[in-house]
């Protein structure tokens, strides 16, 4: 009897070990691992928002910008010539939703990135493309990946930090979204959060959203939210980090559940 054939399957399983180990130490190893200097420069002058996360948070911050720069391949698509500090403005955006969440983008590897609006050439896709009036795409989330964006929108997004815009983090709310294997605006829940009342809260918010919107009132969500439930937690998370005291103050179940999911609370941080 010949013992190959086991030893082969012996030897496969040992390296699926071996594999799985290395990469769970080289997470754990990034994710303690600080930025440099430069790249702290980088951050601060891109995306201003975090000049104002508590410091305890900033350790964790940039381990995951480390873990996401490992993680994700960036393409430079239109003729776009990719700089590392678009990869960091881009990563730090992304990575505030879940600084403080045991929640990764556990399944996007790629990001693309075009010069500015782009066409797709395949129409809109309901619940993951953010549009402007003329129909160029800022960006698109899909299922699994691929993230793509337009880099004026996402620095202009980051540069902002109260204009209620923000490209990066719309998008990367929809691939928090979608990690329940369904984009409809119901995303993984903090352990302990109770789902009756996010959904009380987030039907609540979108129905006078939408009433707002149809009897021509300004809201303090973008009105693109009104698009459907996926688009209005997207839109309702960027409220929530670049005008957080709005929110809790005029949408304070809201704020409530999104503070809980993200284990933040951004209104105090100014």
């Amino acid at each position: 009897m010949s013992y190959w054939p086991l030893i082969l399957i012996a030897l496969v399983v040992l390296g699926l070990i071996y594999r799985s180990i290395a990469r769970r130490r080289k997470r754990a190893r990034l994710l303690v691992t600080p930025l440099t200097d430069e790249q702290r420069t980088v951050i601060d002058r891109l995306v201003p928002m975090l000049r104002h996360l508590p410091e305890e948070l900033r350790p964790a911050l940039e381990g995951r910008i480390n873990l996401f720069l490992d993680q994700i391949t960036f393409h430079g698509s239109g003729g776009l010539e990719l700089k590392e500090r678009m990869r960091l403005s881009i990563a730090a955006q992304a990575c505030l939703l879940v600084v403080n969440s045991p929640v990764w983008f556990e399944t996007l590897r790629t990001v693309l990135v075009y010069p500015a609006g782009f066409d797709t050439g395949r129409g809109m896709h309901d619940g993951y493309v953010v549009h402007e009036p003329a129909s160029a795409t800022l960006g698109e989330s899909w299922d699994r990946g691929p993230v793509v964006l337009s880099w004026d929108d996402a620095l202009r997004g980051g540069l902002d930090p109260n204009d209620g815009h923000n490209v990066v983090i719309h998008e990367f709310a929809h691939q928090l979204d979608a990690l329940t294997g369904n984009t409809n605006g119901i995303p993984i829940l903090r352990k302990g959060q109770r789902y009756d009342r996010w959904e009380k809260a987030m039907l609540e918010a979108y129905e006078g959203h939408v009433e707002r919107l149809d009897r021509g009132e300004q809201t303090l969500i973008d009105p693109y939210g009104a698009t459907n439930h996926q688009e209005f937690f997207a839109e309702a998370t960027v409220t929530f980090f670049e005008r957080p005291q709005a929110m809790r103050r005029e949408e304070p179940a809201l704020y409530e559940q999104l503070a809980e999911l993200f284990a933040l609370d951004p209104a105090e941080w100014r």
